[in-house]
Parts: structure tokens; C-alpha cells; sequence
């Protein structure tokens, strides 16, 4: 079984009620990443949803969840013939810390119009870009490979720049083909875009995430931006898109998160 695989798994414990535990191997910060801790919750919501195409989720992050036993309870909201909605809500330690929204498509959802009025990132070729180095506290990088795009690498060193945005290629150390699960993962992991103006100082908590699945990527190596324009009052977003290597647009996400200089 791999990795993911075995950190995401569930157990069906009663009606709707499946427990699991918070792996170590997916911090960020020293804490569980956001979209990790959503592809636990989705795969409580795709077990009971019989519809599971490009489904959009959206989860509050509470309060900060640890490595250990987790209880997720999932609720159906809504079934009709073109979409189910489910509610999933994470506890640990008793207390509730995200609550998510899921919304799954039926198969047959009509494609005909497949529009993009942006396209993939332009990215350096890999063997160009500079792969991310080991840092304490970041073992989500154990596991996922992450190459950036040099001009937006400064930080690495130091060197910032105007625009916070963040791109780069990324897929998994251990092959595995790419899901929901997968994708959810992969495009809450890229590190902050504010990195890259204000520096490796600033610390980026997630208030809420929401993300959209539109494909599910064929290749191994995704491209991936992520871009923050507005830093107010403590806040920030950071918009992100995952794109595939054939330049097929895999998912795009929006995150609110606080801003604080540590």
C-alpha cells in the first residue's frame, strides 16, 4: 500500500462514524497539512456518496489538529439526480477541528464546452528548477517532490521579490496514480506565495479552503501556481491551480488564511 494511501485510510466504526489517525509524514510547519487533512475527510464522504465526479469540497479549519486518532462523522445534506452533498466533520481528543462540505457530481455531467481563458504555467524545465531542501518541521517534502520555478525560488536564499506567487512541478517520491486524494494533497502543498515577497518568517495558518476538481491528472508530473495579491488586516489568499503535463487543468483551489510574522 502506499504511503498516502495507508496515512488516509479509514475505518467504518458505526453508521457513518470512521476513525483513522493524523500521520506524521504530511506536516507542514510542524503541523498536519490542510489539504492532507481534507483528502481524510473526502475519502469519509466518497464512501458514503455514490456520485464521486469532480466533486468540490470546502473545509474550516477550526483549530490545529496534532499526529494521533481522529473520529470523522459524515452527514448526507442532499441527494438529487445530479448531485449528492455530504457534511464531514474531523474530532480529536473530543474536540470538533474542521468541518467540510462536499459537493460530488454525477458521472455523466455534460463536458461539451471545455473553455480556459488561462493556461498551465510556463515552468523552467525540470532539470533547471530547484528542488526543495530538507527543513525541520516540513515532511510533507519527504514524500512529495516539489521543483520551483527559479525566479520564484529567491526565498529559498533570501532573495525576495515583488509578486508572492509560488510555481513549480510536483508529484508523488513513490509513484502513484493520481484521484481525488491525491489532488487535494497536491495543491494545498506548494509553500505560501507570501514566501516569496516577505520571506521563509512568515507563517500562513489556513482559516478555510476551498478547491474544485475538474479532471483527474494521467501524468506523474503536475504544474502547479500559486499566487497571493491582497495582504490585509492579518489576511491573506492564495488562489491555486494544478495543472497536468498535457496542459489539462486539473483543479483550482482558494484558501484564507491569516498572515503572521513569527
Amino acid at each position: 500500500m502506499h504511503i498516502f494511501d495507508r496515512d488516509t485510510k479509514l475505518r467504518e466504526t458505526a453508521p457513518s462514524v470512521y476513525t483513522g489517525a493524523v500521520s506524521e509524514n504530511w506536516l507542514i510547519n510542524k503541523n498536519p497539512n490542510g489539504g492532507y487533512l481534507m483528502a481524510i475527510l473526502a475519502r469519509a464522504m466518497t464512501d458514503k456518496s455514490e456520485k464521486k465526479s469532480t466533486p468540490i469540497l470546502t473545509a474550516n479549519y477550526i483549530s490545529r489538529c496534532r499526529p494521533g486518532e481522529i473520529e470523522v462523522r459524515v452527514e448526507e445534506i442532499s441527494v438529487s439526480k445530479q448531485f449528492s452533498r455530504y457534511e464531514a466533520r474531523l474530532f480529536q481528543d473530543g474536540a470538533e477541528k474542521i468541518r467540510a462540505f462536499g459537493t460530488f457530481a454525477d458521472e455523466n455531467m455534460d463536458c461539451a464546452i471545455n473553455r480556459n481563458e488561462s493556461s498551465a504555467p510556463m515552468l523552467a524545465a525540470r532539470n533547471a528548477c530547484i528542488g526543495m531542501p530538507p527543513i525541520p518541521g516540513y515532511t510533507v517534502f519527504d514524500n512529495l517532490e516539489l521543483l520551483l520555478d527559479p525566479p520564484c525560488a529567491g526565498w529559498l536564499q533570501g532573495k525576495l521579490i515583488e509578486t508572492s506567487e509560488n510555481r513549480g512541478w510536483f508529484r508523488f517520491r513513490e509513484t502513484r496514480r493520481h484521484d481525488i486524494f491525491s489532488v487535494l494533497q497536491i495543491i494545498d502543498s506548494m509553500p505560501p506565495a507570501a514566501f516569496a515577497s516577505q520571506g521563509v518568517t512568515a507563517w500562513v495558518p489556513t482559516i478555510e479552503l476551498s478547491v474544485s476538481i475538474r479532471t483527474i491528472p494521467d501524468t506523474e508530473w503536475l504544474r502547479c501556481s500559486l499566487r497571493t495579491r491582497h495582504i490585509t488586516c492579518g489576511l491573506l489568499e492564495a488562489d491555486c491551480e494544478v495543472w497536468d503535463e498535457t496542459g489539462t487543468l486539473s483543479a483550482i483551489s482558494r484558501q484564507i488564511a491569516q498572515f503572521r510574522i513569527q
